[in-house]
């Protein structure tokens, strides 16, 4: 009898963890992220939902990459597609310039499959400690390459022309860290002193990375 009990715990457990393992549902058909001034519910009224809701416009546009990375980066989430909200689902377009980069970064709560439009794409992820793994692959037009979710990813152009790729995230408001902002662009700012030992740097070379950002 014990064992039987011991048995069906642990089915119960098993079957919860599966339960907590994936999104849970709406119970509705959408829930339109309400704009500030429509009351306090987390909803836009379903009745005054319209068609412009589900819509953006604009993703043909280039994003400008005249900046020290040389590329841009186009969200569609939640904020900017109010349709979204609670679908668990967006996407984003990745312009990149000849030898520009979309630096080392990650998404806290999303995957992402990356799609190539134009160009060449050298991208790549690392994998958590202890392996530190480090996955790369040289992407064509064409190409999709799968970042899985919360690890550091980054994308180069190493082409001449102009990179043009679109991302899918699952998730509604995936989150961006940059590593190099994150670290060295901190508000308050990191103390140099932790960043010294963690970075084996002396610690003009930390002052001067944290000007940087």
């Amino acid at each position: 009898m014990a064992n039987l009990s011991l048995f069906l715990l642990s089915a119960l457990a098993f079957s919860l963890s599966v339960v907590f393992a994936v999104d849970p549902s709406t119970l509705q058909d959408f829930c339109v992220t309400n704009p500030i001034g429509q009351g306090n519910s987390v909803c836009k009224d379903p009745k005054l939902v319209d068609a412009n809701d589900f819509f953006f416009k604009g993703l043909h546009i280039a994003g400008n990459t005249s900046n020290p990375v040389g590329s841009r980066v186009t969200p569609v989430f939640a904020a900017q597609l109010p349709g979204l909200n609670t679908l668990g689902i967006s996407l984003a377009r990745i312009d990149i310039a000849p030898w520009g980069v979309n630096p080392p970064h990650s998404h806290p709560r999303a995957t992402e499959i990356l799609t190539v439009l134009e160009g060449t794409l050298e991208v790549g992820f690392i994998t958590s400690n202890p392996e530190n793994r480090h996955f790369t692959k040289i992407l064509q037009k064409g190409d999709v390459f799968v970042f899985p979710i919360g690890l550091i990813h980054y994308q180069r152009n190493i082409g001449y022309g102009n990179v043009v790729a679109i991302a899918a995230l699952s998730s509604q408001n995936p989150g961006v860290i940059t590593i190099g902002n994150a670290v060295f662009g901190a508000t308050p700012e990191v103390s140099s002193e932790v960043l010294t030992k963690a970075f084996l740097l002396d610690k003009n070379i930390i002052n001067y990375l944290q000007t940087k950002f």
